[in-house]
């Protein structure tokens, strides 16, 4: 029986985000990007029924939803060549064109109150339609007003209306050093604005205008997103299961330094996030003995259910592109050799891949745990580890080779665990996409629930009080209901964050040595 995980994509970057997700898992099964299977499509070789659903018209159709309170995001992707893989009804736009969120946490919050009944009759339709539903995931940013208002506001939801369902997230944190410095820039700009100078020069006609104008242009929507990352991080405390934390730093020095990207674009940061919620599903879609719906996830990654905050890393990188599998030449795959396992299929080109010739177990891993490789800001070198989940794919025909591995790592590498947890590092071998040539011999996943987010979250508090001391920007805020009578709602997100970075604090003291697991069966 399948395990269905229907995925809803919430704001600009949650739709981003979630359209090169899809791209990557119909090259992993051999979908077209109009919802058709390719001629060479062999039966019964994946779990394809967790991700998608099959039309009356044989076409398979992601069990997703796409989420956004303004039009253009949504409106590209229905022009784009994957417009028509989506189900028409799951569009789900503000039809009273208020114009978006506005980067402004309370107001997707509200309008997702005030959207309610619209935007749950399509989600409880879709969770209808899955046979036995293991949960929900959630692609957002917690900078903007969509992706964190509108997204918080649904995880609440959730949590209260499918209380038996996992809700993980995929979370995109913001350059909190920038949200820092440009804070403090715009509230010095606009207290010069305010000034009694500035309306001097103003009233008198001298030439102050230009310099308001200069004061104004540097009010930028984004400087709020300290505001907003707190508030969201609240809800992603109290009410999501598990988070798999990113954030836009990591991300574009990850382009940058592996995959030797002078200017990241976002499409290329966004395939990244997408590579990693790829992996994270392998288990799922190609299943082995292990792991094999969000639940059994949850078990291994989350032994404290408030530090159930992730991160994650993957090697070697590759970013494939979606028209390389329209580019297959069918006639030339044999779908009998595909049911057997035979390597049959012309190469999917990637669009860039990092520069890594040669792969092995012990290589990779020891890769995933570099912190060069997260795809968090956190330090590794520091703090213990939660837990550890690696999912190695590929051509590894002696499963003792990952035990032998796993002890040299040990034994190289400084990987501290706290006591109160099962200190066990967990690792799963994954089926691998028939359909796709990779270009390694071994790449893999690492997962990892580890006490050195606290920083990442510390940053994101340091951003908030900086603002808040000075009051800053909080007029808009302040027009809607959650902040109408009072500031509580951003002390309680002040605390419930502070609480959940102290809890990091104390299991970060205690260390102990870690002990091996892992599941080689294939």
């Amino acid at each position: 029986m399948p395990r269905e995980v229907l995925t809803l994509q919430v704001g600009q970057c949650g739709n981003q985000i979630g359209l090169e997700f899809w791209k990557q898992l119909c090259l992993e099964h051999a979908i077209g990007p109009d919802g058709r299977l390719e001629p060479y499509a062999a039966p019964n070789v994946d779990r394809k029924d967790a991700f998608f659903y099959e039309a009356d018209d044989r076409r398979h159709v992601p069990r997703a939803l796409l989420i956004d309170l303004e039009p253009r995001v949504i409106q590209s992707i229905k022009n784009s060549a994957y417009g028509s893989l989506f189900n028409p009804e799951n569009y789900f736009l503000d039809i009273r064109d208020r114009g978006g969120a506005g980067n402004n946490w309370a107001s997707g919050y509200t309008q997702g109150q005030m959207l309610d009944e619209l935007l749950f009759d399509m989600i409880d339709r879709e969770a209808e339609n899955a046979e036995c539903l293991a949960g929900f995931q959630i692609c957002h940013s917690v900078a903007g007003g969509t992706g964190s208002g509108l997204g918080s506001y649904v995880m609440e939801q959730l949590h209260d209306r499918y209380p038996k369902q996992v809700v993980q997230t995929y979370s995109i944190l913001p350059n909190q050093s920038y949200a820092v410095a440009s804070g403090e820039r715009h509230a010095d700009a606009r207290d010069y604005a305010n000034s009694g100078s500035a309306a001097t020069g103003l009233a008198s006609g001298g030439g102050s205008g230009a310099e308001e104008d200069d004061a104004n242009a540097m009010f930028s929507d984004v400087v709020v997103q300290p505001y907003n990352s707190l508030l969201t991080l609240r809800r992603l405390v109290e009410f999501a299961d598990m988070v798999t934390v990113l954030d836009n730093a990591a991300l574009n020095r990850i382009a940058s330094e592996r995959l030797y990207v002078d200017n990241p674009t976002f499409d290329q940061t966004n395939a990244l996030v997408s590579m990693v919620m790829a992996a994270s599903t392998t288990t799922m879609r190609f299943p082995a003995y292990s792991h094999q719906d969000l639940r059994e996830l949850m078990s291994t990654l989350v032994p404290l259910p408030p530090c159930h905050f992730l991160v994650a890393s993957c090697t070697p990188l590759t970013i494939y592109t979606g028209a390389g599998a329209n580019q297959m030449n069918a006639k030339h795959v044999d779908t009998n050799q595909i049911a057997s396992g035979v390597d049959c299929l012309p190469q999917v080109l990637p669009v860039a891949e990092s520069r890594i010739r040669k792969t092995s177990v012990y290589d990779v891993m020891r890769r995933l745990v570099q912190p060069k490789s997260l795809m968090a800001s956190c330090p590794l070198r520091r703090g213990s580890y939660l837990s550890l989940l690696g999912v190695l794919q590929g051509e590894i025909e002696d499963p003792s080779e990952v035990q032998r591995s796993l002890q040299r790592l040990m034994e190289r590498e400084n990987l501290g665990f706290t006591p109160l947890t099962s200190a066990n590092v967990q690792v799963t071998l994954a089926r691998k996409s028939p359909y796709l040539k990779c270009t390694h011999r071994v790449r893999g996943l690492m997962l990892a629930n580890h006490t050195g987010i606290s920083t990442l979250l510390g940053r994101t508090i340091a951003a908030y009080d900086k603002l808040r001391r000075r009051n800053a920007f909080l007029d808009n805020y302040c027009r809607e209901p959650p902040f109408a009578s009072n500031l509580d709602e951003f002390d309680l997100a002040r605390e419930t964050a502070q609480q959940l970075c102290d809890v990091y604090a104390q299991l970060e003291n205690q260390v102990a040595t870690p002990q091996v697991s892992d599941d080689t069966r294939l």
